[in-house]
């Protein structure tokens, strides 16, 4: 039995508990940016960014709530169907 054997590391030399946390954070890291990329595409930060840009630039205007928000916004893509492939 090699000393690395003996010692718990790989091949490599590397402990085997920093191989297995390595992986992980690239499995974790992995799994965020799909969800980020998902998330970009189905519009979840659609309703943040219309608040901020409530804020900033029409500041006296009444914010909706989040709900109200999907409310319009899909009625005007109800009723204007240029921005949708079908």
């Amino acid at each position: 039995m090699s000393d690395s054997a003996i010692q718990g590391a790989d091949r490599s030399g590397r402990p085997v508990g920093t191989r297995l946390r390595a992986t992980v954070r690239a499995c974790r890291d992995g799994v965020r940016a799909a969800v980020w990329w998902f998330d970009s595409i189905l519009g979840g930060q659609d309703y943040q960014r219309y608040v901020e840009h409530l804020r900033r630039r029409h500041p006296g205007c009444a914010i909706p709530t989040e709900r109200e928000y999907w409310r319009q916004r899909h009625a005007e893509a109800d009723r204007n169907p240029a921005n949708r492939c079908c």
